[in-house]
């Protein structure tokens, strides 16, 4: 497996300088691909730590929204960017926190969203509501690719406490939205479900997947080989990771299977979701994480009947703390696994390939800078290759947002 180290051609993007093309200039000069690059200039835009982001990809083009502290504490700057050639360069930000003047509680572990379909781009964040480290979500959308936009619909129409959103644009342009919240007062949350065929400007079908899930976790959406949705979310007894499915396009789900039965007996909050990719044969594959007695760990799993069954479970991270994580499919074989691990100076982000559809695995690979903490790690597909984001911290410095094109 040390021969699959051999594979890896990394461009380490740090936040030094960026790109200044506005959007309608992203395909400007060719630079060098081993050039330090970074998503945003945070001088230039005169913002500080990155509070949280999210990446999402539409055939050859990458869709970004990010949030970072300002000089009013009580309003961060959020904006969307995007990239046309795999996140080499990317477009000046355009600011759209300005449509909604309200207190931001979306963080690390429960990120702003961001989805596209076309020139239709939506994103959704959580606000403060009557009580403070709460409050419902909120809906912005774009009919021009991102230029302009305009504030959307809640998709409950309440004010109940609602996070941990994620977002999902099927081939159609419906709008797929699945989230937290305890709309039955009953002490814990439920994962909820609300589909827009309009961009966010009007809801339909809001309804419960399942009314008791775990109430700290993130969520993922992923479309499945004949246009399924699936969800991954941690259940509530045991806290192992569940998927629902919808075969008719949100108006039914079914829970479909357990993605990694540890039967993880805890009553807390372990604060991290799971990670859910499909390749070319419309295999699916997944990282988990447990912490179970004698299992605490990293787990990637694959179904090849549409979530049905899975592998049993194959540890990652070469015996280090790896925690949260995120992976990616390119063509019919090839696998990108990224986590973050606790490391002698803190915490470090890790990759590992798979060249055989997840048979074997690379030794683990630390991309993030030395002496600095890292963590909660992303990574895409692109047509070059993958492309992987994490947030980085030096001692006493701002939290940057960093990349790297992995070739």
């Amino acid at each position: 497996m040390l021969k699959l180290r051999k594979y890896f051609l990394l461009f380490l993007v740090f936040s030094l300088s960026a790109c200044s093309e506005s959007m309608d200039k992203l395909h400007g000069m060719p630079q060098s691909e081993n050039m330090p690059r970074s998503p945003i200039n945070t001088e230039a835009l005169a913002v500080k730590s990155l509070l949280s982001y999210d990446i999402y990809v539409e055939g050859e083009i990458l869709h970004a929204v990010f949030v970072a502290k300002s000089a009013n504490p009580k309003h961060p700057y959020i904006a969307y960017l995007r990239s046309e050639n795999s996140g080499q360069h990317w477009s000046a930000p355009v600011e759209i926190d300005q449509y909604i003047p309200t207190t931001l509680e979306s963080a690390a572990g429960n990120d702003v969203q961001i989805a596209a379909h076309g020139d239709d781009l939506m994103a959704v964040w959580q606000v403060t509501g009557e009580i403070p480290g709460m409050g419902p979500l909120i809906s912005l959308y774009s009919k021009d690719g991102g230029l302009n936009w305009s504030q959307g619909s809640n998709p409950t129409a309440s004010d109940v406490d609602q996070s941990h959103p994620d977002l999902l644009a099927d081939e159609q342009g419906r709008f797929h939205l699945i989230w937290l919240d305890d709309r039955d007062e009953n002490g814990y949350q439920g994962l909820r479900y609300a589909v827009s065929s309009d961009a966010g400007q009007h809801w339909e079908w809001t309804q419960t997947i399942d009314d008791s899930s775990c109430s700290c976790c993130w969520n993922r959406l992923l479309l499945g080989p004949d246009g399924e949705i699936n969800a991954l979310y941690r259940d509530m007894e045991p806290r192992d990771m569940a998927l629902a499915q919808s075969s008719n396009t949100g108006k039914n789900w079914q829970r479909i299977s357990t993605v990694g039965e540890f039967n993880w007996q805890f009553d807390g909050c372990p604060h991290n979701g799971g990670a859910l990719a499909k390749d070319g044969q419309q295999a699916l594959h997944s990282l988990v994480w447990t912490g179970a007695d004698n299992k605490a760990g990293l787990y990637y799993l694959q179904s090849n009947d549409n979530a049905k069954s899975w592998t049993p479970p194959q540890k990652m991270g070469d015996g280090s703390l790896a925690f949260h994580s995120d992976i990616a499919a390119l063509g019919d074989e090839r696998l990108l696994a990224i986590w973050d691990a606790r490391g002698a100076e803190g915490s470090v982000v890790m990759i590992s390939e798979s060249f055989d559809k997840g048979e074997h695995w690379s030794a683990a690979k630390q991309i993030s800078t030395p002496a600095s903490s890292a963590t909660f790690p992303r990574v895409v597909a692109t047509k070059t290759g993958f492309l992987a984001m994490w947030t980085e911290q030096k001692p006493g410095a701002d939290k940057l947002w960093l990349s790297a094109i992995l070739k």
